[in-house]
């Protein structure tokens, strides 16, 4: 649904807050706790109605409610004294007393959208109480991704960057992959961040689903998050498939690649999220230099429904000091490296140097340009084939 008041644009089916065309970044909670007083305009929302409603399934205090409501005045301009939009009634909860219009909004329009497949969202804790989400879809072996930039569980299955992967892996695997903490469906509010709580984040969700023994898949920065965990319980992973993957972030890749660093740093930290033109082909043309206009769209719209701009600067920060190198000799476990020759964000020496790092591992040059390989491209049907080839064949 669409809701219009005040010159604003509240649209539930894109989870986006407008004024005067331009989106207002809201961190997901905080939109919706405003979502929903103005779903329900008509009455007053008891208080742990609306605990229940954000947090369902979990206790919170009620500072951290209060935390969200103010977050929300300000984004549409009121606080807890004027009270203009949001009110509070003392004793009984919340209402919000704006005019509202209700119109039928309709799903995001997608040309051409690839068949969704079924998947079920579930929620586990991180060793530090972290909530995680993460989903399983498929039948057959099972097949774990580690997290990386950019994904959001209930989006991924309609996006034409992300939903061929998921769609052809489940039809030959069980497929495990999950939201990383500060992203997507996951907790955005932190205990903590840092690379070794990412790979604690990859063990608590197999350990919640009991997984003995799986092939383990790392793209992009979650190629060495699965490098740490298969180094960490090499009786656990069969198999390692790493495509667009690295050992060393950019902060160790010497003086170009630092500047680089840098320089998307502050990208992300005056774009994350906004219709910042320069952000916006800059990030998107690192990621997806060949995709079309509509995938284009799709990568924009998931920065803003995938992390706030805080929580994707963290990411690019830890991402940057990465460094697993001195895990990969030691890692005995059959894998696969695949890596686009013009890849535009992370270099192909990066994927030839961790296949020679890793004792064994075999590489899979794919033509391309992209860092997301996409389904119109014949990179995409060569790393598909190489992939079943791969993780179908028996294990050591």
């Amino acid at each position: 649904m669409r809701y219009e008041f005040d010159g604003f644009e509240l649209d539930t089916e894109r989870l986006e807050l407008r004024r005067d065309d331009a989106r207002i970044a809201l961190e997901p909670q905080v939109f919706d706790v405003l979502a929903y007083l103005v779903e329900q305009h008509e009455r007053v929302v008891p208080k742990d109605e609306l605990i229940e409603r954000i947090w369902p399934e979990k206790y919170v205090s009620e500072a951290a409610l209060h935390s969200r409501l103010m977050s929300a005045r300000k984004a549409i301009g009121d606080d807890g004294q004027a009270q203009r939009l949001i009110r509070t009634v003392h004793g009984r909860g919340f209402r919000f007393v704006g005019d509202v219009v209700t119109t039928w909004a309709g799903p995001i329009p997608v040309a051409d959208r690839p068949p969704a497949f079924d998947q079920e969202v579930r929620f586990c804790r991180a060793a530090d109480g972290a909530r995680i989400a993460f989903a399983v879809s498929g039948d057959g072996p099972p097949l774990v991704k580690a997290a990386n930039w950019l994904t959001h569980l209930e989006f991924d299955p309609g996006s034409p960057v992300w939903a061929h992967f998921w769609r052809e892996l489940s039809a030959s695997f069980r497929l495990v992959r999950y939201d990383g903490r500060g992203s997507g469906l996951s907790d955005w509010d932190l205990p903590a961040y840092s690379f070794e709580s990412w790979v604690d984040d990859l063990e608590a969700v197999v350990n919640e689903l009991g997984l003995q023994r799986f092939s383990l898949l790392g793209i992009s920065q979650g190629g060495a998050v699965a490098l740490a965990y298969a180094a960490r319980h090499p009786h656990r992973v069969s198999k390692l498939l790493l495509c667009g993957a690295y050992g060393r972030g950019r902060l160790h890749r010497g003086p170009d690649w630092v500047s680089r660093h840098n320089a998307m740093r502050t990208l992300i930290e005056q774009g994350w999220g906004k219709e910042d033109e320069v952000f916006r082909e800059v990030f998107t043309l690192t990621m997806i230099p060949e995709g079309t206009e509509e995938q284009r769209r799709w990568l924009t719209d998931l920065q803003r429904v995938s992390a706030s701009a805080a929580n994707a600067a963290l990411f690019h920060e830890t991402a940057g000091q990465i460094n697993v190198e001195h895990l990969l000799s030691a890692i005995k476990i059959p894998t696969l490296v695949m890596h686009a020759r013009g890849d535009q964000r992370v270099g192909f020496e990066e994927g030839r140097r961790l296949a020679s790092l890793i004792p064994g591992a075999r590489l899979v040059t794919l033509d391309s340009r992209n860092h997301l390989l996409l389904e119109q491209e014949p990179a995409w049907t060569r790393f598909l084939a190489e992939a079943r080839m791969f993780l179908n064949s028996p294990a050591s």
